[in-house]
């Protein structure tokens, strides 16, 4: 290993997260090249290949974690829980004996967000192919989760199409998805139910979405933390753009 290879190494090790970004970019170019010389070498459409490469894992990563048995139910980041005008009137339904049918709702939210997360994976994989030069500088010079705001203004709503009759399917097992429907539906006109939560299908695909780009965020962070270690080259240059920003 070279001695200006081994200096990079260590000061990668040592740097702040931001400025790992930088020195990674320098150790995955050529190091014989001054570095000016070195990052022409870096075409945009290489720029681009490397970004949609990182971008790609990151949301695989997350669909698979949170689109397996318990990614929901057995998270206690992510489990959903009942609306919150059910969840106030769940103690009173448990003294009544309903207590198992509210378990059974809860189960059954989760189960179908689980279940409709596995869909997303196509169209986030579509969003990261149709991306564009411009779109990829943005990320790369944008803030920590400028790749999840990508995917979330290109994305939101063709998911939440995809997700809502997967849930619908679930929760329509659920004799008390239907009460709660009718009776929230009732208290939104009053004013004691947010809109939002008035039916049950689109708050659970609402929560859904929201953890699905919450984990999103949560990988492109480890990226940005570490980009060597993503064992790619074409990822590690991907930051030489950054540098002639």
């Amino acid at each position: 290993m070279k001695p200006l290879e081994l200096s990079l190494r260590a000061r990668i090790a040592c740097a702040p997260a931001r400025r790992r970004w930088l020195l990674a970019a320098l150790l995955a170019l050529p190091l014989a090249l001054p570095a000016a010389d070195a990052l022409s070498l870096l075409s945009k459409s290489d720029a681009t290949a490397g970004l949609r490469e990182a971008l790609t894992r990151g949301a695989g990563a997350a669909v698979d974690e949170l689109g397996k048995p318990g990614g929901f139910l057995d998270s206690d980041r992510f489990r959903i829980p009942l609306p919150p005008a059910l969840a106030k009137a769940s103690s009173a339904m448990k003294m009544m004996g309903m207590g198992a049918q509210a378990d059974e709702l809860t189960t059954a939210m989760n189960r179908a967000a689980e279940a409709a997360v596995p869909e997303a994976k196509p169209l986030l994989i579509n969003a990261v192919k149709s991306m564009t030069v411009q779109d990829a500088k943005g990320i790369l010079t944008g803030g920590d989760d400028a790749a999840t705001q990508y995917f979330r203004k290109t994305t939101h709503d063709q998911l939440s199409a995809r997700f809502l009759p997967i849930v619908h399917q679930a929760t329509a097992k659920v004799g008390l998805a239907e009460a709660y429907d009718r009776y929230a539906g009732q208290g939104a006109k009053l004013g004691l139910v947010k809109p939002e939560d008035a039916q049950l299908d689109p708050y659970v695909t609402g929560k859904a979405l929201d953890a699905l780009y919450a984990m999103i965020a949560e990988k492109e962070k480890e990226i940005r933390a570490d980009p060597v270690g993503q064992g790619s080259k074409l990822l590690g240059k991907v930051f030489g753009a950054v540098l002639g920003r």
